[in-house]
């Protein structure tokens, strides 16, 4: 049997701003052939199908197209909800869906029901455990002591070898939403922590076949048979050096054969800048990232205004800017201030910070203000 490794798809999510569907869907759907030129059997989802519990209209269009155009491939499709997600609203029509191919994995009460998909080597039990928040997990599992992410999911897993004891012979893989230890984070991922704890131990999970993680947006190997695939898109600046792929697992009668990693097409690129604005305007070295989402760090000694609609005239996807003064934001205000008596200080800051001087009632108020500053410290 051959499984495509995926999770984290957040169907919805924006980039500062930026709608996504588009550059998701062309990314999502090219799963499908994947599909076609791998001989996938099974493409699993291990969280986070949405980016929100409750998606919009456009983002449930947007899935249920890519889910049509896998499953019209051929391969059958397992997913288990995360924590940005519903599992109640990905659940709903879960019994129906199953009989098309569709496996909706999201009740803590059937975890250790595996989804049985048989190969000419027998059947794969194929265990979707759902996101596991603490306090709700304790008392659906019946553990009340169980702290942490960790107390909960050993219990899961407990429950899991379980079954599995009563099924001979029968290979595993095991779809999870958690943060491992050893896995590392980036910028967008939600913090699962309760109490300060979010790592659960990599033997956790040990006495199955393969582990597909989801949650940490960066593909990781923790072991050859514990695997994050990571996000299919980047979703934060600090993601811009990952290469976003997929993993592809093939089992046989012994269970796990190889695992492999398929990269995925990029829509568009991430890149930063820095420097003075007036140079990054011009400069014709920074050609190459026009069509790249843009983060822009400035270093102009003073904040300058409108920064990020006027880098949109040259960079039309640059979607965050920051100042970054050289020397620091201190030697900046030391700079800007130098020589200005307190009226013209005053009027820089209101301007700074709403993009409009002072008018004269507002200046006498400040003056007023500055006496009564003064008298105070008399």
């Amino acid at each position: 049997m051959r499984l495509l490794h995926t999770s984290d798809w957040h169907v919805g999510r924006t980039f500062h701003g930026r709608d996504l569907l588009a550059e998701q869907e062309a990314v999502l759907g090219g799963l499908a052939d994947l599909v076609t030129t791998e001989r996938v059997d099974v493409v699993v989802v291990s969280g986070d199908l949405y980016d929100r519990a409750v998606p919009s209209p456009e983002a449930v269009h947007t899935c249920a197209r890519v889910l049509t155009r896998i499953g019209a491939a051929g391969a059958r499709i397992v997913i288990t909800p995360g924590n940005h997600d519903s599992a109640a609203r990905i659940g709903v029509f879960g019994a129906f869906a199953a009989a098309g191919g569709l496996h909706l994995r999201t009740r803590i009460g059937e975890l250790d029901e595996p989804v049985l998909l048989p190969d000419a080597h027998g059947p794969v039990a194929l265990y979707g455990i759902p996101f596991l928040e603490p306090e709700p997990a304790r008392q659906a599992l019946e553990v009340p002591d169980a702290r942490g992410h960790a107390g909960v999911l050993t219990e899961a897993m407990r429950r899991v070898r379980a079954d599995l004891d009563g099924r001979a012979g029968t290979r595993s893989v095991v779809l999870a939403h958690a943060f491992v230890s050893g896995g590392a984070s980036s910028d967008s991922e939600r913090t699962i922590a309760v109490g300060g704890v979010q790592d659960v131990p990599a033997d956790v999970f040990d006495g199955v076949d393969y582990v597909a993680l989801g949650h940490l947006h960066g593909p990781q190997v923790l072991s050859e048979r514990l695997r994050y695939s990571g996000s299919p898109m980047a979703y934060s600046f600090s993601e811009a050096g990952q290469e976003k792929s997929v993993w592809l697992v093939e089992l046989d009668a012994g269970g796990l054969v190889g695992v492999e990693r398929r990269e995925l097409p990029v829509p568009r690129p991430l890149a930063t800048l820095t420097g003075e604005l007036d140079d990054l305007l011009v400069d014709p070295e920074h050609d190459e990232v026009l069509d790249s989402f843009l983060s822009v760090a400035l270093t102009d000694r003073v904040r300058p205004l409108d920064a990020l609609r006027r880098l949109q005239k040259r960079y039309p996807h640059a979607v965050h800017v920051e100042w970054q003064p050289a020397g620091g934001r201190d030697a900046a205000v030391r700079f800007a201030v130098r020589g200005k008596d307190d009226d013209e200080i005053a009027c820089c800051f209101v301007d700074d910070c709403r993009g409009k001087r002072p008018n004269r009632r507002e200046l006498a108020l400040l003056r007023e203000a500055f006496a009564a500053a003064a008298r105070e410290a008399l």
